[in-house]
């Protein structure tokens, strides 16, 4: 009796459970890839700063800050530099964050953030913790998965299946962000993700964070380059994997 009902169990497990598992675990494996190799690079921030005239908004916006000075007279260099120093402090669990500083037009040196930007900035690198956690769980899923289902011989999804039912969700998750609105979408991330008594939004005149980063214009950029490189990851690693299960079942 409870041999049958394991060998069911285990029929309806491969059969429903098995390959969406599998294809979810490595897309966000990928996707988690894709992050770590773009955080090297600080985001593209030096591609995203002329096409997003990030230079020009610094030079409106900087001289506006109700509580910093000199931050529209600071050069390009200056601005990859503190982009780059923030997304080291994020992926780093937040450390160093209050002490990024920025220099002055008389050479002298002055915290870039005031307290409520650090508090907001260290909420995202708990974030992106628990992204790194996530992403590492799904990659020991899917090496899991497929070792059982490479152990039972089990065959995959035809590739087509496998794109086609991709590209609907992302056709589907699309069109949803497109009805719903972009911006709408970020903030109800925000109020969903962040501490209610922790702020996170901020006015240019305000915040030399939001500021430097341009955003939400910014976020946009990172996250189309996140979703383009993932993409990439989970189509090379995917036919590997299916080549894989190939030589699998091709061997006695």
């Amino acid at each position: 009796m409870l041999t049958s009902l394991l060998h069911q169990s285990s029929h309806w497990f491969n059969r429903l459970a098995l390959w969406p598992l599998l294809f979810v675990s490595h897309f966000l494996a990928a996707s988690l890839l894709a992050w770590h190799l773009l955080a090297q690079v600080d985001f593209g921030f030096s591609l995203a700063y002329p096409l997003l005239e990030i230079d020009q908004h610094i030079e409106r916006f900087g001289p506006e800050n109700r509580y910093k000075t000199g931050f529209g007279e600071t050069s390009q260099e200056e601005h990859v530099r503190l982009f780059g120093e923030i997304t080291r402090s994020i992926q780093s669990s937040g450390e160093g964050l209050a002490e990024i500083q920025y220099t002055l037009p008389n050479g002298q040196s002055t915290t870039l953030m005031r307290l409520p930007e650090v508090i907001h900035l260290q909420d995202v690198a708990r974030l992106v913790d628990h992204y790194y956690l996530a992403g590492l769980t799904a990659a020991v899923l899917l090496v899991v998965l497929v070792l059982y289902a490479r152990q039972r011989q089990l065959t995959p999804p035809r590739p087509r299946k496998v794109l086609w039912v991709t590209g609907a969700s992302l056709a589907v998750g699309g069109v949803a962000l497109w009805v719903i609105g972009p911006v709408k979408v970020f903030y109800w991330l925000h109020e969903y993700a962040f501490p209610e008594d922790h702020p996170w939004f901020f006015y240019y005149q305000d915040s030399l964070m939001t500021t430097l980063m341009k955003a939400p214009d910014l976020f946009g950029f990172i996250g189309a380059l996140l979703l383009l490189l993932t993409l990439i990851l989970w189509a090379l690693s995917g036919a590997l994997l299916l080549r894989g299960f190939r030589r699998g079942r091709a061997l006695p």
